[in-house]
């Protein structure tokens, strides 16, 4: 790496969410190129060459980026509805509407819910889009676009519907594909976008959406399709009691032992939620190592209950955190979701025990990595890992005085992010994005909003 351009780091207070939970108090990092060099306690060694640029982090505590594994990015133009519902009335309420989107919708709404995210210290996103109305344009380009003028690595899980009111699911009619048409444009989307190789930008999974929205031939194809591409399977899964009752009704058995039965359980498979399983599920999951996304904040606004999140990762699970979808969850904010599933779990069976400040570290950060699929290239600092980290100021009012920076950033305020990198190069300054126009995504997410709402209503 001596002939790379290096970025050095120096004076900050460092968790690097290793094996071992390294961490020093004051320390420093040499990135060169789009990779980590070095990092360890107290300065930078003298005499490197290619020093571009030097950081004084005085004040500030650097993490690995942090990685959001679960997202509806579309939702980011139907905010503020349906704000009493539980899950299945929520998706009653807000399908007619979902199923009127459009290219130029999809494209704000991914700017906009990216931007939050980005700006809040994810350097890694995902989006499960299931929403594919006929004639609406190029949705999954769009959201693939916006990601990539972000400068965020991103997933695109490729979701589908094909069961709708008529066959007892819950979409409108005009809202779902065959299973023909979905699995062709999964294929398609597959072989147009996704990138195997190590530091890939842009990677697709193969997402249909969940067991009541899902015909059994989808799920099967489906996992069928994603090996035979060699890429990773994502979905919904056990998330409320009604599912639960759903699938017992409808395959006669519970949602885990109907995934299994479709080949939905595996170490390239995560699931969104989770929150309803049993100690069997809990052991399907662990034995076949299959991942879940926690949405603590998605969980809390739908009342769907408290995920097993200690049991999960006491069975040797992969869990990473996830935003879910904006109109579940407002603020679309990852950050915050570490403080949340922190509290959120303590409310459970284990209380004070459940999570501690490190645990939810890395749950958005290596967790994350590990349920994506990524977790040799991103999720913990460490040399010869690409260079996706976060600079979190921890001098001012709201933290300075909380005496251990990592409980600071998850016990505390959201912490302001001085700095975002990914591959080495910055994405985010003093909590305002380098390479979009927050004010520009503002207007046009407001107008796009209020263009979808009156399609939507005169129908």
């Amino acid at each position: 790496m001596a002939a790379e351009r290096r970025v050095v780091i120096e004076n900050c207070s460092i968790a690097t969410v290793d094996a071992d939970d390294t961490e020093y108090p004051t320390g420093h990092l040499v990135l060169a190129g789009d990779r980590i060099e070095s990092l360890g306690a107290g300065r930078a060694p003298e005499g490197l060459e290619n020093v571009v640029r030097r950081i004084d982090a005085t004040g500030h505590l650097v993490t690995p980026g942090l990685v959001n594994t679960h997202h509806h990015f579309y939702q980011w133009i139907t905010r503020g509805l349906a704000t009493d519902h539980n899950l299945f009335d929520w998706l009653v309420a807000l399908y007619p509407t979902w199923a009127r989107i459009d290219e130029r919708m999809t494209y704000a709404a991914a700017q906009g819910s990216l931007g939050m995210m980005v700006r809040g210290g994810v350097t890694t996103a995902m989006d499960h889009h299931y929403v594919f109305p006929r004639g609406s344009g190029d949705l999954s380009g769009s959201i693939i676009r916006a990601a990539r003028e972000m400068g965020v690595r991103f997933t695109l899980a490729r979701g589908s519907m094909d069961r709708s009111e008529k066959d007892g699911g819950l979409p409108p009619d005009f809202a779902v594909e065959s299973l023909d048409e979905a699995l062709a444009a999964t294929e398609a989307t597959v072989d147009e976008h996704h990138d195997a190789s190590f530091g890939a930008m842009t990677q697709v999974a193969v997402a249909p959406c969940s067991p009541f929205s899902v015909s059994t031939e989808l799920m099967r194809q489906g996992a069928e399709l994603a090996r035979r591409k060699g890429v990773r399977l994502h979905t919904h899964g056990s998330e409320t009691v009604e599912e639960e009752q759903f699938c017992k009704e409808l395959f006669g058995m519970g949602p885990t032992d109907y995934f299994e039965s479709t080949g939905w359980l595996g170490e390239d498979v995560w699931m969104a939620h989770c929150v309803h399983m049993n100690d069997s599920d809990i052991d399907a999951f662990a034995r076949t190592r299959t991942g879940v996304a926690h949405c603590p904040s998605s969980n809390a606004r739908l009342a769907a209950g408290i995920a097993r999140v200690p049991d999960l990762l006491a069975a040797g699970v992969p869990v990473g955190l996830g935003v879910d979808g904006t109109a579940s969850n407002e603020s679309g904010e990852l950050h915050t979701e570490l403080r949340n599933a922190l509290l959120v779990n303590r409310l459970g069976a284990h209380r004070e025990a459940a999570l501690n400040a490190r645990q939810a570290l890395r749950l958005g950060t290596y967790g994350g990595a590990q349920v994506l699929g990524r977790a040799p290239e991103i999720g913990s600092l460490e040399p010869g890992k690409l260079a996706d980290l976060v600079l979190w100021k921890l001098d001012t009012l709201a933290h300075a005085s909380i005496a251990d920076p990592v409980t600071a950033l998850v016990f505390g305020a959201a912490a302001p992010v001085t700095a975002s990198f990914v591959n080495g190069e910055q994405i985010v300054e003093n909590g305002r994005l380098l390479r979009a126009d927050e004010d520009a995504i503002a207007r046009s997410t407001r107008d796009e909003a209020r263009r979808l709402a009156r399609i939507a209503a005169q129908a």
